[in-house]
């Protein structure tokens, strides 16, 4: 699953920094998170760094999107394999 930003964002900018996927952006009025775009950091780190970082833990699982970890291990390798 990918994770979502909620509502209780106070856009601190210390996430985006740290997605290595750079999966997180400035939406119209808080930080957003692109599911195409996150593995939760699986294949690069043990746990979702942006989760880690968070000041007010506002960054959680998105429902919406279910993925499992051999899912995200699959595009982790899609998107850091070079074209």
């Amino acid at each position: 699953m990918s994770l979502k930003i909620t509502l209780e964002c106070i856009n601190c900018d210390v996430c985006e920094p740290e997605c290595p996927n750079d999966a997180i952006y400035m939406g119209e009025e808080i930080y957003e998170i692109e599911p195409d775009l996150c593995t939760q950091c699986v294949g690069h780190f043990d746990v979702p760094q942006c989760q880690e970082v968070c000041p007010i833990d506002c960054i959680l699982v998105d429902e919406s999107n279910k993925e499992t970890e051999e899912d995200l291990l699959k595009k982790y390798k899609i998107l850091t394999t070079p074209n």
